[in-house]
């Protein structure tokens, strides 16, 4: 057995089977690339789920991470420690918010924002006690806790984990007219992604985000725009909102590559008037807001912002669609996307995502496959035109 298959058969002897990766086993990555335990390099075209926007080891988030880990990593809200403000103050700044609250995951910063949109809806708007609506796209994907899967529309995130959640209501992404029709006096929030990344990055008709938020304002509802995936260059925009005119969100959620893919940080971040409803002991986390976090974070948005990766992002996929689009195949049935936030969707006749992904894998590219047909490319945001070649010269050798 080769060394890869020693590894894969102790994983899988010892870790529950909540995931069904590749056959690599991948040892180290510097920029776009990743090398497995056999020497062989790869083009990482998945980053981490967009983790790793600016590129695996970013020698100043790296830098970062060790000059704070020399010092202090963790001393918990109990205490204040010297990072934490300034990081929060910067990433205020970017998104043009007053306040915001630190996690660590992506499901935390999502739950937080459901917490603050019921709080809010109580204290604020005057929702009776217990009855706060939130209004939810079929679908989403939003995390894995109980109760974000509990106004999953996907029945395998949710079969055997009842009972769920209330309190939330299902309508089609997309659908102007069936979010109009759903809003009641009790709607506290609307929580959606700008584009659907699981669902197998699905973007919505143009203007439907900025009528979102004309309806939200007129009901008093509070916009919540999960930007997890898409938030920080990934889509050619710093967020995938400002892709529209006047769809400035009350909730904005981040995560992934806030962290820079070498840390777990995610935030939620918004007005005064909807964080301000915490108050000391509503809601915690033992690690969020730690020092370490905070001083990757601040390196992850300065990488960002100073190597332009949103305007790159836009640039690069622009040149990567046109080039994909460009290989005549009969086992495509669509090629969609924004940015570097890529579908290939793979026609029904030509069978599932899968096998073209373990293809495109001997070819040098990783990417995988998501709702079963569909091809997803996310690759890191630094990409230059050797590394498109390589993933349109892939793709052209996997569909003949």
């Amino acid at each position: 057995m080769s060394h890869t298959g020693e590894i894969i058969a102790l994983t899988e002897k010892w870790s529950a089977r909540n995931y069904q990766p590749l056959p690599v086993v991948i040892s180290r990555g510097e920029g776009a690339w990743v090398w497995d335990v056999e020497g062989n390099r790869y083009l990482d075209c998945l980053s981490a789920y967009s983790a790793l926007n600016q590129g695996h080891r970013h020698p100043r988030i790296l830098q970062a991470l060790l000059e704070q880990a020399a010092k202090i990593t963790v001393t918990s809200r109990a205490f204040h420690n010297e990072t934490m403000g300034a990081m929060l103050a910067k990433l205020c700044g970017l998104c043009e918010m007053e306040m915001a609250l630190p996690m660590n995951t992506g499901a935390e910063a999502v739950e937080t924002a459901v917490k603050a949109a019921r709080k809010w809806g109580y204290q604020i708007k005057g929702v009776p006690a217990d009855q706060a609506e939130i209004i939810v796209c079929r679908d989403n994907f939003h995390g894995r806790t109980t109760t974000i899967v509990s106004f999953s529309s996907e029945s395998q995130y949710r079969e055997g984990f009842g009972p769920f959640t209330p309190g939330f209501k299902l309508v089609d992404f997309g659908d102007i007219g069936q979010l109009e029709r759903a809003i009641t006096p009790n709607t506290v929030g609307f929580l959606v992604e700008p584009i659907q990344g699981e669902a197998g990055i699905l973007i919505p008709p143009e203007g439907y985000l900025s009528k979102a938020r004309e309806l939200c304002s007129k009901n008093r509802v509070l916009l919540m725009l999960d930007e997890i995936q898409t938030g920080l260059g990934r889509t050619g925009r710093l967020f995938a909102y400002q892709h529209e005119k006047n769809a400035k969100p009350d909730l904005l959620i981040i995560g992934k590559a806030l962290g820079g893919g070498v840390y777990p940080v995610s935030a939620v971040v918004g007005s005064r008037e909807v964080l301000g409803v915490f108050r000391p002991g509503d809601h915690g986390s033992t690690f969020g807001g730690n020092p370490l976090g905070a001083a990757v974070a601040m390196a992850a948005l300065d990488v960002i912002i100073d190597e332009e990766l949103s305007r790159k992002s836009a640039e690069s996929g622009r040149t990567l669609m046109e080039m994909l689009s460009a290989i005549p195949s009969k086992h495509v049935h669509e090629i969609r996307g924004r940015g570097l936030m890529i579908a290939v969707e793979i026609a029904k006749s030509s069978g599932p995502a899968r096998p073209f992904c373990e293809r495109l894998m001997k070819l040098g590219v990783l990417a995988k496959e998501t709702h079963h047909q569909t091809i997803r490319l996310a690759p890191p945001l630094s990409v230059g035109r050797v590394e498109l070649d390589l993933i349109a010269n892939a793709f052209r050798e996997a569909l003949r």
